[in-house]
Order: structure tokens, then sequence, then C-alpha cells
């Protein structure tokens, strides 16, 4: 069969095929620890599954508008005002299935081809993929362990051509776990407005930042930048309602028109009963997420510490997010032969980092139970030090 010539440099979702495969094993009775899946193992809040039951009894299952139910975009102005300082209508919000769906419609309405979309490495795997399902160029701009992992202004002025339509910014970031200070941002934003450029802010991971470190959104440094920025959250990672698919984006109203006009043909409404599920848990207290946040700081304390101590492995320490990138290139190990290794040998789940733009570095997710993050890398230690003795082969 001949497929669409926009699929041939599309590949498939590294993370959710690592971790498919990790819970197929686990399913057969292999011990399996997971460090892979970029989802909270904590319950959704009761709260939010209270608001589930209360619709269905009330049989709010039918279609909603197809941008989102009132009620929940206003919730989401609401919510940027009072963590970021920023001032949208409802009519500047578009609420889709999950963040993924609000990134992939804005790429695919603002972008085609002959446009370049400007990514740093190492990147989240969706971002070059939806650049290449939109017809457009994605172009990569190195960022460097050394160097936090912090996008410099003199290599993204380096990468810009006159096709450069769209750069995108993920801070906290997946998957290494870096941000961006106000500062930087700043010197970003002041780049990309003497270049025209539209920034697509993907804040998914704001309210986990460590060290009392405090987000900041490029969109909310001035008018100019938030008229030319579209920020894009949702509530997978801060609610732990990753499988309720619920994420919303905040930008020119113009666009969010478009971008409806698109879900239109193509999903419709997201999913009515999630949807009031995300106003019920955008309604919680701060302390929920304080709570979640505290747990987070502690595990990856523990897991820096651990994997620190594996020779060969030299782990970043994460500002936000819950993800650790750890450089495993002194193993002399590329990343994906590492973590089939890892998985077959140990049944230990990991990320390669090649799918991330790093072929020299994995990804282990912290949201995982202490429990599991003291045996899976006691597990690795012991396989690390078989291959330093040379009684394992790859």
């Amino acid at each position: 069969m001949k497929f669409a010539e926009r699929m041939a440099k599309v590949s498939p979702s590294a993370t959710l095929k690592l971790t498919s495969k990790a819970k197929e094993m686990k399913a057969k009775g292999f011990p399996v620890i997971s460090f892979g899946a970029g989802e909270p193992d904590f319950d959704t809040p009761q709260p939010v599954k209270d608001e589930a039951v209360k619709c269905l009894a009330a049989g709010f299952t039918k279609y909603t508008p197809t941008s989102g139910i009132p009620e929940l975009r206003e919730a989401v102005c609401r919510k940027f005002k009072e963590d970021q300082g920023l001032d949208y209508t409802p009519e500047q919000v578009v609420i889709s299935c999950g963040a993924k769906h609000s990134l992939y419609n804005l790429i695919q309405v603002l972008c085609g081809p002959g446009d370049e979309i400007l990514i740093p490495t190492p990147y989240w795997v969706s971002y070059p993929e939806m650049a290449y399902l939109a017809g457009a160029k994605p172009v990569f701009i190195p960022t460097h362990q050394s160097e936090g992992f912090r996008l410099k202004p003199e290599a993204l002025k380096k990468a810009i051509t006159p096709h450069s339509k769209v750069l995108i910014l993920n801070s906290p970031s997946n998957p290494t776990g870096a941000i961006l200070e106000e500062k930087e941002l700043r010197e970003i934003g002041q780049i990309a407005l003497e270049h025209n450029l539209i920034c697509i802010s993907d804040e998914i991971y704001e309210y986990y930042l460590y060290g009392g470190r405090k987000h900041v959104s490029i969109a909310s440094l001035s008018p100019e930048l938030k008229k030319n920025t579209f920020v894009v959250n949702g509530t997978s990672k801060s609610y732990s309602m990753t499988g309720l698919r619920i994420g919303y984006l905040a930008g020119d109203a113009e666009t969010v028109k478009k971008i409806g006009i698109l879900q239109d043909h193509s999903t419709s409404n997201p999913t009515s009963i999630s949807q009031k599920m995300a106003v019920a848990a955008l309604a919680l207290p701060k302390s929920y997420r304080a709570d979640v946040l505290k747990k987070f700081e502690t595990r990856m304390k523990r897991m820096i510490e651990l994997l620190s101590a594996v020779k060969g492995f030299k782990p970043f320490t994460p500002e936000g997010a819950f993800y650790v990138f750890c450089d495993i290139s002194a193993t002399g190990i590329a990343s994906e032969a590492f973590c089939d290794q890892l998985l077959e040998k140990i049944h230990v789940a990991v990320i390669p980092g090649k799918s991330f733009g790093s072929d020299k570095h994995v990804r282990f997710s912290f949201a995982s139970s202490e429990k599991d993050i003291e045996e899976g890398i006691a597990r690795i230690v012991d396989w690390a030090q078989c291959l330093k003795r040379g009684e394992d082969e790859l």
C-alpha cells in the first residue's frame, strides 16, 4: 500500500513503544520496574474523580462546544491570571485532547512547507514529528549538559534563517529537567521579536520546580511577547490526569479560532466528562500541588544520589519536571542498545536519549515509588559491575 508522503519522515514514539513493551512484560509475570512513563504515579485527586461520578449521574455525556465548555475556558483564564499574571479572554483559549493535541493543532495551523521550526535539543520526542506532519522543517539548536542544557542566545541567532517561523520553548524541559530563568527568557524573547518569531511555550511541567525555583512564562515578560506567544499546558502532569486527555493553549484569538475549526473536522470536542473534571482540578487548593512537589523532590534527590554512584553514569540534576537525563557515554553503549539490555536482562525500563536528540543519554522518570527507585537502580549497579568484569555481553 502506498502511504502519504508526509508519513515518510515520521517515527513512532519511543517513549510509548518502550513503556508498552515494559507493561506487556510485566503482564507476563516479569518483575519489571519502569522508569519510562511520563506520568505521575499518584492517583487522580478524589474531588476530580467525584466530579466524574456527578457528570455520569447527570447525563453529561453529549457533545460540547468544539473548543471547550465555557466554564473550563474561564477556569483556564483564571489559572493564567493567578499563576503568571497573564490576562486572556475565553476567546483566546482552546481546550484540546491533551497538551500534545494542543501543540499538534497549533503547528498545523501555523506552519506548512517552507517554514522552519526552531527546536532546542535535547527535545521532547514529538516536536520534530509534528513539524514533519505539517510539512515544515525542524531546525535543531544544540544545548549542552555542561551549560545546564540552557538555550544560548548566540546559538539561537545562528540558527535563524529567512524561513524561521516558530521557536519552541519547553521549560521545565522534558527530557532534561532544565529551566529557563527570567534573564535568559528576556534575551531569547528579544531575539524572537527582532526576527518576528512566534514562540510556542510548552509549560506542562510548570508546577514541578525544585530548590525553591519559580516558573516564569515568556508571555508574561512584555505585551509584545505575549502577543507573539502561545502558552500550552494541561491537566495531565499537574493533576495525574494523563488518560483523561485535557490540554489547553492561550494566545492570539484569530489563531485560536482556526484551531477550533481544525478540531471541528478532526476530534470535535474533548471528552465532556474530562472537561468537567479539569474544572474541578483547576479549582483544587495550591496545597495539593505543594504536597506532590515535595514527594517528587525527595525522589529526585535520591535518584540522583544513586545514579551518581554508578560507574560510567553522569546524571544531570533536574531543576524541574520529573526526569533525570543521564549521560551514559562512558559506558561505550549507545542509548537504544543500553535500554534494550536493561529491559531484557534486568527488567528495568528507561527511555533512550536518541529519541530526544542525544544518543549518549538515557531518561529516567522518577514518577515511581521510592521502593522502585531503590530496587531498580540497585539492579543497574549490579549489572554495571558485571559489565565491568566482562561477565555480560552486548
